[in-house]
């Protein structure tokens, strides 16, 4: 049996999962705040504990890359790395609003995935009713981002909810509005890594970076644009 376990420190909700060649077997979500440090390795010890294994067991690792919090993803994507140079298995990034559109992408809508990204703006993925990607993801506000949407599509995400009345006044009955959950988005993380460990598509544990919308401003404005990363998962985003 395969174990791979799912890290996600997206935003201020964590989430840990195992899952083996056919589902998850364990899982944890919790608002961690900003304490992403303190709790995430006793949450992943815990987590392999309940289930009688240890980091030997585990055959990947995945993490979320963001958007998302910057130290938060950080702390997220280097306990997966330190995991994965200790066992000597594979590590496997996957974008945070690919996780929160994944249960919802082909099933005839398009789906905005949403992230908070500040008071009044918004990370934002598209994809159209066939799944397939429309753009990159994109930080923006709420009359911006409607600008692009004309046709009905389903909205989802844990930035849906400082949204709701922009989308509701701006798109009426062609927004279909999803409930946020964050626990799904880990398990959504371990069932797109599963698929990508399967067909042998793993990423380089030396390059893998978290993906920033923007740089977080200590000084200086915030910038709009997406911090350089170098990894094969972005290469795979690209159809993106």
């Amino acid at each position: 049996m395969t174990m791979l376990l799912a890290i996600d420190t997206s935003t201020r909700y964590a989430g840990v999962a195992l899952a083996d060649e056919e589902r998850v077997v364990a899982s944890r979500t919790w608002h961690s705040g900003v304490n992403h440090t303190a709790e995430l390795l006793p949450a992943v010890a815990q987590l392999l504990q309940d289930r009688g294994l240890t980091v030997r067991d585990l055959a990947a690792v995945a993490v979320a890359l963001g958007p998302g919090g910057f130290s938060a993803l950080r702390v997220g994507i280097s306990v997966g790395k330190g995991l994965c140079l200790a066992g000597g298995f594979p590590i496997l990034g996957v974008g945070s609003l690919d996780l929160e559109a994944f249960p919802f992408v082909g099933s005839g809508l398009p789906v905005c995935a949403l992230l908070e990204s500040g008071r009044t703006e918004a990370a934002s993925a598209l994809f159209g009713a066939n799944g397939q990607r429309l753009r990159d993801d994109r930080v923006s506000t709420a009359p911006e981002l409607l600008e692009e949407i004309g046709q009905p599509t389903l909205f989802c995400g844990e930035g849906v909810a400082r949204w709701v009345q922009e989308i509701k006044g701006g798109l009426g009955s062609k927004a279909v509005i999803c409930s946020p959950a964050p626990a799904v988005r880990v398990w959504s993380l371990a069932a797109i890594a599963r698929q990508r460990l399967d067909a042998g598509k793993v990423d380089d544990l030396a390059t893998l970076q978290p993906q920033y919308l923007r740089m977080p401003s200590i000084g200086s404005p915030k910038q709009r644009d997406r911090a350089p990363q170098e990894s094969s998962s972005r290469s795979r985003r690209n159809r993106t």
